[in-house]
């Protein structure tokens, strides 16, 4: 790729050699010569003094003086995004048609330029919509539906009765449809509670590896559309989750608790039965919810507080030896 092909590419111009070759992408500490990269963040400011690169993706009001050329964009990170897809080998997609090894349910309706992998399982009554790809070792539960254009990579499982929207992405060993968590307790023994319900995931949904959304006690779990959901996360029955929220790695959440649109959930985070958490909340990592959080609201800790006031506490916290010596030397003085 030339250089005006590059900032063609990120929606920018450059006034050096447009001529230029890049040769490949690669991080601010490991790029060699010929590679592109990108600073976002003045953390790798150090990164970038000596950084190797050929070009350098920066913020529009970037001034640090650096060797490599600079295209100045909007957003360096989506911008390096876009670069880092055109030097990306193809994508490999398996071709359409169902493997000589693959069990189908003579009853199963498989639409157009569908392509099921080796070793899979697709139950009686299950639906596959076109242009879809079942990879290898996933099993398709009966009278499940798929949408158009969605991807399952190996050993993803739908079980029955649930419902896939369009372009849903399930990562390898993703789980949706297992049975929610639930017994009562009678005459000393823990006694099951049947899960009834489905599991319905709305369109453009991407479902990390071995993440596992149950199904619900009764009518459905909802995943809503454009979510993102990391991988090892545990999603309990009833769960309502809104469009485009965020969910990072190992995150849980308990049954029937409601989650709104564009919330953000980071690492380790788990939320309680029974919440409602607002609307574009952000809930910082390895929180623990017992409360609702209102709509806009930026929590962290457990039990979880409002950002500044943890933040507040925190430093009220990293004071206690300094308070403690104080206490000390104020007891001697007065002799005690």
């Amino acid at each position: 790729m030339k250089l005006h092909e590059l900032a063609a590419l990120v929606g920018t111009s450059v006034g050096e050699d447009a001529s230029l070759e890049i040769t490949g992408v690669a991080s601010l500490q490991e790029a060699r010569p010929g590679d592109v990269t990108f600073f976002g963040n003045p953390r790798y400011l150090a990164q970038l003094r000596t950084c190797r690169a050929s070009v350098v993706i920066v913020p529009l009001d970037f001034q640090e003086e650096i060797t490599p050329v600079v295209c100045r964009v909007e957003n360096p990170s989506a911008a390096f995004a876009a670069v880092v897809a055109a030097f990306a080998p193809i994508d490999i997609v398996p071709p359409s048609g169902i493997h000589p090894s693959a069990v189908v349910d003579p009853t199963a309706i498989i639409g157009a330029d569908v392509s099921v992998g080796p070793l899979c399982v697709i139950e009686a009554g299950a639906v596959i919509g076109q242009g879809t790809v079942i990879g290898s070792g996933c099993l398709i539960g009966g009278e499940s539906r798929i949408g158009t254009g969605c991807r399952l990579y190996a050993g993803a499982i739908v079980r029955e009765r649930c419902v896939l929207g369009d372009r849903v992405i399930l990562q390898p060993g993703a789980v949706i449809g297992s049975c929610g968590f639930g017994y009562e307790f009678k005459e000393g023994r823990h006694v099951k509670i049947p899960q009834t319900g489905i599991v319905e995931i709305e369109n453009d949904v991407e479902i990390g590896a071995n993440t596992t959304v149950d199904r619900a006690r009764f009518g459905r779990t909802v995943i809503g559309e454009g979510s993102k959901i990391d991988n090892l996360v545990q999603i309990a029955h009833n769960v309502q989750i809104a469009s485009h929220t965020i969910i990072c790695s190992q995150v849980g959440i308990a049954g029937s608790t409601r989650v709104g649109s564009y919330v953000t959930l980071a690492g380790q985070v788990g939320l309680a039965g029974h919440l409602e958490i607002g609307d574009k909340a952000i809930i910082g990592a390895q929180s623990g919810l017992s409360k609702n959080v209102p709509e806009g609201s930026m929590v962290i800790g457990a039990p979880a507080k409002p950002m500044k006031e943890w933040k507040q506490n925190n430093f009220y916290i990293s004071q206690l030896g300094k308070l403690y010596e104080r206490v000390k030397e104020l007891e001697k003085l007065v002799g005690r």
